[in-house]
């Protein structure tokens, strides 16, 4: 068995025992009919990650073609993507709570820097990539 296939297994079975210790520590800590409100709401999150996000994406990368900052992009609007859909509860939420501790961060300008960041790091990854691909230019056997 090649060293590739035994990482394959052992990661697989980490996954495994993770996923388990998850669903233990769900049904653990969690009040009786808790577990069925945290199952919705984690199949609403796989629904708008699968059913808004991913297609977002894959047309992003439609209309983007065949540039070569394509994948570069697509990963910087999956994360964008991706840190919109956990910020979202947070950004909703109606009103102040009655408890200033509870939720004491402004987290649209939050969300917004982690956003900008994001951009930057596109544009850096960006940048890196059109420095590393070199340039198609006349060759000398025409």
């Amino acid at each position: 068995m090649s060293a590739a296939n035994v990482s394959r297994i052992a990661l697989g079975a980490l996954g495994v025992l993770a996923l388990g210790f998850g669903g233990y520590e769900l049904l653990d800590r969690t009040r009786p009919g808790d577990p069925t409100e945290v199952a919705l709401w984690l199949a609403g999150a796989v629904a708008l990650h699968d059913g808004l996000l991913v297609p977002l994406v894959l047309g992003a990368g439609l209309l983007l073609g065949r540039t070569r900052l394509r994948t570069v992009l697509r990963g910087g609007l999956l994360t964008a993507g991706c840190l919109t859909l956990l910020a979202l509860p947070l950004l909703l939420r109606p009103g102040k709570p009655d408890n200033p501790s509870v939720l004491p961060l402004d987290y649209p300008v939050n969300w917004a820097v982690a956003l900008g960041i994001t951009a930057l790091a596109t544009a850096c990854a960006g940048w890196a990539t059109r420095r590393a691909t070199p340039t198609e230019g006349p060759t000398s056997d025409t």
